[in-house]
């Protein structure tokens, strides 16, 4: 599956232009992983991507989530590694997702909520990437009550599962979506 065919994809099932941000967001920080850690960029990239293509799809009957997504990507050449990742990172929301085992696995598992608190402190910062710092994430994280249904805990997995401390995780999230901040309207 080319990348053009994954964002044909998601934009034929995903209406909502902020979801769509969302998976361009994951798909760059995925992207920025892989280089970190040595992965194959392209199949970190898909996996980002395509993550929550059906999210909107489902979202009556969320414990379907991720099902849909593999469904569609049947009739695609895509690694079972991608199908994998994609699967694993409604870990601990969908009850029969797996728990992640490779790399690429936990990076999409960590990095997903880690980018709706660097969009939710850009937000505050004037709607405006370039205006995010990791100290500015790091001042939002410590207040429990700012971005609350981001799963803290989900993000600190990067420190034992990847081996990259918080601060360098923060550090290639913000990097990589600042780079794309006009597709993402940041």
């Amino acid at each position: 599956m080319t990348r053009d065919e994954a964002l044909a994809l998601v934009r034929k099932h995903t209406k909502n232009q902020n979801l769509v941000r969302h998976m361009l967001a994951v798909e760059v920080v995925m992207r920025a992983l892989a280089r970190r850690l040595g992965g194959d960029e392209e199949a970190w990239g898909l996996a980002g991507l395509l993550h929550d293509a059906d999210y909107e799809f489902v979202k009556e009957d969320t414990s379907r989530h991720t099902h849909q997504t593999l469904a569609w990507l049947k009739g695609y050449s895509i690694s079972p590694e991608v199908l994998a990742a994609i699967s694993s990172h409604a870990w601990k929301y969908m009850p029969d997702a797996p728990e992640p085992k490779t790399q690429m696995e936990w990076a999409l598992y960590t990095c997903d909520e880690l980018t709706g608190l660097i969009v939710a402190v850009a937000l505050v910062k004037g709607k405006k990437l370039s205006e995010v710092t990791v100290e500015s994430v790091l001042k939002k994280w410590k207040q429990k009550g700012f971005a609350a249904g981001v799963d803290r805990a989900q993000i600190e997995l990067c420190e034992s599962e990847l081996g990259i401390e918080l601060r360098e995780f923060i550090e290639i999230a913000l990097r990589a979506m600042q780079n794309i901040n006009r597709k993402l309207g940041l």
